[in-house]
């Protein structure tokens, strides 16, 4: 099968980036070197393509409602212009995907997928849409869309400095708000500022045959910031240490958003804030809110030189197995090893002394708080 590419790939190849398969893309892994970008975006500021993403616009009287029912989160309590975090669940509460949701109208969602699920959100949204026999509907305009990041300390006036409408707003903007803004060229975009770095930072929808000039702006006015653009292992080991999960890693079908310390997404109405209606997975979720989880999510740090990797073997003081790695590398911020993995939640307390299998050899870790990084922290 052949693998799609973004409007961005000859900038790319051009570049000399580092191409792999990622998620049915042809997407750069890297340019000048991991922690050279890892780096750059705490310091600094990086360039991502993540036009990889999957953009679907629910649109319809019944849009609001329809969220409702098709995710765990509220949707329809998001201001104009707001987004949010949330998760859609299998009837048994196990994560289909984790997505962000932006109210782009009263009646106007835009719901970003990860690229690997981008086809099972949009046919689940279309089904619930069904089932519910709410007035909405789902298009697929992934393909219209680029997606470009700009994050880091120098994120902000790099993006306002590209806008030739609407650099006021990208100086007003908070946390998971966008706006509507002109980009240098005539260029309309969807400015957000969102990430999945740890940093601050701004995600810009663009159209996808606008998406070169876009990029070599950026590369222009982040020149003298120290801009560099940025691969999918900086933008992993970034996440990674500011404790965000990744589909397929921290979160898959046979995890449920308790068991991931993402609860807090959940919104089961009541005692937890206003009565809200039924949606997709409430019954098994509500069971494993109330009885308890038999896994938890935890962050593992070591002091050693020997970092643990996705599917090594965690194990408890007797060294029996309880769990693998989700997530593991050195931390270029931290200057020591850090991973993520399940255990036992009687395991589960900071400090607690944890063994993980790297290549044939135990390495102690100690159970710590996630994040790892918080920026300005």
């Amino acid at each position: 099968m052949t693998s799609e590419t973004s409007p961005l790939h000859a900038e790319h190849v051009a570049d000399g980036a580092t191409m792999v398969d990622f998620a049915g893309w042809q997407m750069p892994v890297r340019y000048s070197g991991d922690i050279a970008e890892h780096q750059a975006v705490r310091t600094a500021a990086g360039l991502f393509d993540l036009s990889h993403m999957g953009e679907l616009m629910v649109r319809g009287a019944d849009a609001a409602a329809a969220l409702d029912y098709a995710f765990v989160g509220q949707v329809s309590r998001v201001p104009l212009w707001g987004a949010k975090y949330t998760m859609m669940c299998a009837p048994d509460g196990g994560v289909i995907d984790d997505v962000i949701v932006y109210r782009r109208d009263w009646d106007h969602f835009m719901v970003v997928a990860n690229a690997a699920n981008r086809i099972t959100v949009r046919d689940q949204l279309r089904s619930r849409i069904g089932e519910g026999g709410f007035d909405a509907s789902v298009e697929d305009v992934t393909h219209e869309i680029a997606l470009v990041a700009i994050q880091g300390p120098a994120a902000e006036s790099i993006t306002a400095s590209m806008c030739e409408l609407g650099a006021d707003d990208i100086h007003a903007l908070k946390y998971y708000k966008g706006a509507n803004v002109l980009i240098e060229g005539g260029i309309h975009a969807f400015a957000a500022r969102t990430g999945y770095t740890g940093e601050d930072g701004f995600e810009l929808f663009v159209p996808a045959d606008r998406a070169r000039a876009v990029w070599s702006l950026a590369i222009e006015r982040g020149d003298a910031a120290g801009l560099m653009p940025c691969g999918l292992a900086a933008r992993d080991s970034l996440r990674l240490e500011a404790g965000m999960p990744l589909y397929g890693h921290e979160l898959s079908h046979d995890t449920n958003p308790f068991e991931a310390g993402l609860g807090r997404i959940v919104g089961l109405g009541g005692s937890e804030g206003p009565p809200r209606g039924d949606f997709v997975g409430r019954a098994a979720l509500e069971r494993v809110r109330d009885v308890g989880v038999q896994k938890t999510l935890v962050g593992l740090a070591g002091d050693g030189r020997r970092s643990p990797r996705t599917g090594y073997p965690v194990t408890d003081p007797q060294d029996n197995q309880i769990g693998i790695v989700t997530s593991g590398a050195p931390s270029p911020t931290l200057g020591h090893p850090i991973a993520m993995a399940y255990v036992p939640p009687g395991l589960a307390e900071a400090g607690t002394e944890i063994g993980v299998d790297v290549r044939g050899r135990r390495e102690m870790m100690r159970v710590v708080p996630l994040p790892f990084y918080t920026r300005g922290g």
